[in-house]
């Protein structure tokens, strides 16, 4: 028989705040990132959700002496020290490392490749703040990637390879992000609306996230969770565009909820991707009816967050469990016209409920995608 794997704790660094807490209550106050900002000089102001750069400046040292980080590397490190605060690392704990650009930002006026800009060598750099003494692991498979680095740390725990594991997610917004989906017209002209006849477009937004991940929860946690099931498929349609019957989606839904042992009536809430583009909400939409999910409440966190990218789906995973913890379904934000083919259960207010199988999915550029089944125990 398989170990059991859960997460036992979590916590989050984004534009509504440093820790889980404020974050939820942002979000049942309805509060989104998402703002106007102007990142490039040359270029129009534009909706995405980024952090506050002096108030992330002022946290980190009121919690590090050191000022010899990247931003990222602050929101991340800001991210983790809650957990490592609580569990031990040992010679048999994983870091895992999840993120799509890491600190491309670095190479903003540069001639030369700065050593900092390889993801491994942003791993190695965190780990080693913290102590870890198991080489560090990277996950960088477009937007599915926190999804994914929570998959590999259950599969890796079940081999036996490690005890347990700290997993950290976390992407910012760049002149090159913002760049790359301009290029493909991707970035909308307002606040995102997912699934909404009217959307015209993502918002990218930055966080990062941690959790950590053990087979063996002392009896004294707040709360667990077990990761019932977990699938990544790729459907190789296209290099940015996801297939048009949801084929890959599809296949990911259908793995990750036979390994839980769950059926389409057992799934009480879905966080999905919804990116408010044409093709990815419709996609979806065709991927969970297939499923016979469409009466399951569903919510995208994209209209709050913007598009976080490597930290997308861990970040919406935590809050998938806050959910669940507290009895509440957040509405997906600025949702008021359906506008996919397919009936969707989507969520357009505050409504409590209580949730006991959560199905996360996630979708990305390469044809990516993946899902996990998440059980309140």
């Amino acid at each position: 028989m398989r170990k059991e794997i859960y997460i036992t704790d979590y916590n989050c660094v984004t534009p509504l705040g440093f820790d889980v807490s404020s974050n939820w209550n942002h979000l049942v106050e309805g509060k989104s990132g998402v703002t106007l900002h102007k990142v490039i000089d040359n270029q129009e102001a534009f909706y995405a959700s980024i952090i506050d750069t002096e108030k992330l400046e002022e946290e980190f040292k009121s919690n590090f002496d050191s000022p010899n980080f990247t931003r990222l590397e602050k929101m991340f490190l800001l991210s983790l020290k809650p957990l490592i605060e609580k569990y031990e690392i040992s010679e048999e704990t994983a870091f895992i490392l999840s993120t799509t650009k890491g600190n491309i930002s670095l190479l903003k006026n540069q001639t030369e490749l700065p050593e900092g800009v390889y993801l491994s060598k942003l791993a190695q750099k965190i780990a080693y703040h913290f102590g870890f003494k198991t080489k560090p692991i990277v996950v960088s498979n477009a937007c599915v990637s926190g999804v994914m680095a929570i998959a590999v740390a259950k599969n890796m725990i079940q081999a036996g390879k490690y005890k347990d594991a700290f997993v950290i997610a976390g992407d910012e917004v760049s002149e090159f992000v913002i760049s790359g989906f301009n290029s493909f017209q991707a970035i909308g002209t307002e606040p995102c609306k997912p699934y909404d006849k009217n959307r015209n477009g993502i918002n990218i937004g930055e966080a990062t996230a941690a959790v950590y991940i053990t087979s063996a929860p002392s009896e004294n946690e707040k709360f667990r969770f077990k990761i019932a099931g977990d699938s990544a498929v790729n459907d190789a349609n296209h290099i940015s565009g996801p297939s048009r019957t949801g084929d890959g989606l599809y296949a990911s839904i259908k793995n990750a909820m036979t390994e839980a042992h769950v059926t389409s009536e057992q799934i009480d809430f879905i966080s999905a991707h919804g990116t408010a583009t044409i093709y990815n909400d419709e996609m979806e939409a065709i991927a969970f009816n297939r499923m016979d999910l469409q009466h399951a409440p569903l919510n995208s966190m994209k209209g709050y967050y913007g598009h976080c990218l490597g930290a997308s789906g861990l970040l919406e995973s935590i809050i998938s469990m806050e959910s669940a913890r507290h009895g509440i379904l957040i509405p997906s934000k600025n949702f008021e016209e359906m506008g996919v083919s397919q009936s969707l259960n989507i969520i357009e207010e505050n409504q409590s409920a209580t949730i006991q199988y959560i199905l996360k999915t996630a979708s990305g550029f390469g044809g990516c995608n993946a899902a996990i089944v998440l059980e309140k125990c």
